[in-house]
């Protein structure tokens, strides 16, 4: 009794701690191998033999050719022989010792094929710019194209299936086209599940230059335009100066006026054409003040016989009255001491403003 229970304790422990068998997965590529990978959890631990066969053969295939991942199988690419042979079910047995692991796989829509090649462009008679491919099997293949426009995004288009070209309306000269496509087999044919990669890029416009950097031609005539402007404008200038529109007068620091003498400042300035120098002479006449003297006699001085204390003082006339030269000259006569008291009297009143 003890011993059942201990046997029936190991198979559980066993089937719990038993790890479970690495899932299979298979594509068809390009309709010509199957190719059939086991390490979606990891690499494996073990090196596993691989056996395979669809419904309809007679006998199991060995593997053709075993991928590897760290020295451990991980594939196996077999050969495709009869292009219908993906609408049965396709066998898989993965072995190791005494464990076999089999499984069954539908490939009717797991077709990968490569993507199209001898890819060309071409501007036609009809004035549209045409792109063509080459792909396996035409009656049954659907292709999706991708373009752009001078780096722009990228717009998708589908082409019909069987067809193997593209048009583009009425390109632009000066724009640059890049095309790539890619295809799948199409619903005709058991359509499948996986595009292809897309193809290397074809390149129109541009010179039809694939260089996706072209240099602006702008930068070349640059330097041109600046050497003819700059020579444009010396000529304007010889121009404007050979007809007397455009005038340089250069004036020179002028020093103090007293020190020019008005007959000299024409030969100092050195004046140009259209320059009045009788703006610089003098056009008004400023008239001379006389100027007199005048003496204040006091009564106690006019009685006095030791003489007159005269005090002299000086003062500027308005220059607005007119004195006579005769009587400019008597003013200026100095004052007497031994004048008469009705002389001085007569004087002491006086008092003359010149």
């Amino acid at each position: 009794m003890m011993s059942i229970r201990l046997l029936l304790l190991l198979c559980l422990t066993r089937h719990v701690f038993a790890k479970e068998p690495p899932g299979v997965n298979c594509l068809v590529l390009h309709l010509k191998h199957v190719k059939c990978t086991w390490n979606d959890k990891g690499t494996p631990d073990f090196n596993y033999t691989f056996y395979s066969w669809f419904h309809n053969d007679k006998q199991v295939t060995d593997c053709n050719s075993y991928v590897f991942e760290n020295n451990t199988i991980i594939g196996c690419i077999q050969p495709y022989l009869e292009s219908t042979a993906r609408f049965t079910t396709f066998y898989t047995t993965l072995v190791h010792g005494n464990k076999t692991f089999k499984m069954p796989h539908e490939l009717k829509n797991k077709v990968l094929l490569d993507p199209p090649v001898n890819l060309s462009v071409q501007n036609g008679s009809d004035s549209n710019l045409w792109f063509y491919w080459n792909q396996t099997s035409t009656n049954c293949v659907e292709s999706e194209v991708q373009y752009r426009t001078n780096d722009n995004k990228w717009e998708i288009s589908k082409v019909s299936t069987s067809k193997q070209s593209f048009c583009i309306n009425l390109p632009s000269s000066n724009s640059r086209y890049e095309l790539q496509v890619r295809s799948k087999i199409g619903g005709h044919c058991g359509e499948s599940s996986y595009w292809s990669d897309w193809s290397e890029p074809v390149v129109w416009g541009s010179n039809n230059s694939t260089d996706r950097n072209p240099k602006n031609p702008m930068s070349i005539w640059t330097p041109v335009l600046y050497v003819l402007g700059g020579f444009t404008l010396v000529l304007l200038v010889i121009i404007l100066l050979h007809h007397e529109r455009l005038r340089i007068i250069l004036i020179p620091v002028v020093p103090t006026q007293s020190l020019i003498p008005y007959h000299d400042i024409e030969k100092w300035l050195h004046p140009s054409k259209g320059l009045n120098v009788e703006n610089f002479k003098a056009n008004y006449n400023e008239r001379a003040c006389p100027v007199r003297e005048y003496c204040q006699v006091s009564r106690s001085d006019s009685e006095s016989s030791d003489g007159s204390n005269c005090s002299v003082n000086t003062d500027q006339t308005d220059c607005s009255v007119s004195i006579p030269l005769q009587e400019a000259e008597d003013l200026s006569t100095p004052c007497s001491s031994s004048s008469s008291p009705a002389l001085a009297s007569t004087k002491e009143e006086q008092h003359v403003s010149v």
